[in-house]
Order: C-alpha cells, then structure tokens, then sequence
C-alpha cells in the first residue's frame, strides 16, 4: 500500500495446463448424451480428498496470516502455524515446499483481497458519484479491510517492509496496482476541481495511504468503533483534500 514504499499481494491462481492432443481428439469422438454402460469417470473417493486437502490448505494459510499479523516476518514459525492450523509441523511440507512460500501467499491473498473489497465498493457507488464520493468511499473500504474482514490484509501490510526480497517482488506487482487505482482517484478529483489546486497530489496520495496503512498498527475495538474510526477518517481526508 503505501506507495513510497512500494507495498502491495493473494495466491495466484492456478491454471491447469493445457490438455494433449491425444486427449482433445479422444474427447471430441465421444458421444455428447450420456453413456451407457461401462465404469464412471468420476471417482467420489478422489474427489473427496482434493476437498479435503483444499481445506487443509486454506486452513494453514489462515492460520499463517495470524501468526503473521501477530508476530512479523522474523517471528513466524512453522511450528506456530501448525499449531494454529491443529496440524503436525512436518505436514505443511506437503502443501508448501518452504516457511516463504507461506508467507508469500498469505502477503498476496492479503493485499488482493484489499484491492478486490475497494474495487467492488466503488462499483457499488450510484451513479452520479463525485470524485470525492469515490475517494471517501475508498478510504472507509480500504480501511474495512485492513482492520475488520481479513488478517491477510493486515499482516501483508504492517509487515511489508521486513519481508525478504524474494517475496517483496512479487508483493510490488500488487501494490502497483493498487497505487494506479488510488493516483485515478486523485486524478480525477482534481480534474474535477474537488481537491484543492494548492495541493501536490502525488504527495496528497501518499500522505492518506500512509495514514489508512498505519490504522492496524494502532487502532482497536477498544479505542472507538469501527464506524467512529471511518467517519473520521473521512472527514480528515474531506477537508484536508477539498479547495
């Protein structure tokens, strides 16, 4: 997020390779209606661990952006996870082949997951939306995310800058996109005459992104509702942007 730093990350997606030839052919021979006789192709028994397997995957990423969250980068055991994950410390090996590749999926599920939650809530804008409705819009998602619906989130944020660089390369193709999402924002409130002329609106973006990015370093249930918390990050930014 911050885009000084160069901070934003989800799990790729994976694509199943392309099928043989042989298998094209074999596939277009077949009879389209239903077949008649012979074993099924579909093998409940398989298909049931895949599922498993799937959730215990997910379930050890979850745990991992806990632990994360909790702990940063240099603080994040295998052995915590698993813990977390009610799993054997040696079986996160069968779905990850290293601490990294862990921690590398949970920074890019987290910062994804926060560019798909401000996206969908500026799509859900009516139309007739001011500049300025979308800018404040995506301050109360983004801060939504960070702070009540995803560990993931918080963790590939607050712990951006201790990561390895390995994983900060892939973690800046995200970021980079998050960061064009915001310099539109601030681009089009200024052609729209909504932020202040008076304003470097390079260094207008940088300061609300390192403001909304630093909220989990401190903010709590304890410290005010989330709601209070978003109106008055709002209101900052209104009258801090605004001519």
């Amino acid at each position: 997020m911050t885009e000084a730093r160069g901070r934003v990350g989800a799990a790729d997606a994976v694509v199943p390779s392309d099928t043989s030839g042989d298998t094209d052919r074999a596939a277009s021979a077949r009879p389209r209606g239903r077949r008649r006789g012979g074993p099924s192709r579909f093998d409940p028994e398989s298909s049931r661990e895949e599922g498993k397997a799937a959730k215990t995957r997910e379930r050890i990423l979850d745990a991992a952006a806990v632990v994360l969250n909790r702990k940063g980068y240099a603080g994040t055991r295998l052995a915590d996870i698993a813990e977390l994950a009610q799993l054997q410390a040696p079986a996160i090996y069968y779905y990850f082949p290293s601490r990294d590749e862990v921690i590398q999926e949970v920074v890019q599920v987290g910062l994804r997951r926060v560019l798909a939650h401000v996206r969908a809530a500026l799509a859900a804008l009516p139309d007739g939306s001011t500049a300025m409705d979308r800018i404040l819009c995506a301050v109360s998602a983004h801060l939504e995310i960070v702070l009540r619906d995803s560990e993931y989130a918080s963790a590939a944020i607050r712990h951006a800058a201790e990561l390895p660089a390995p994983i900060r390369e892939v973690q800046l193709l995200d970021e980079r996109r998050y960061g064009a999402l915001w310099r539109t924002l601030m681009e089009d409130g200024v052609a729209a005459g909504e932020i202040s002329s008076d304003l470097d609106p390079r260094a207008a973006r940088m300061f609300v992104l390192g403001a909304l990015n630093w909220a989990p370093e401190w903010w709590s249930e304890e410290r005010g509702p989330l709601p209070e918390t978003i109106s008055t990050a709002r209101r900052l930014v209104l009258r801090g942007l605004r001519p």
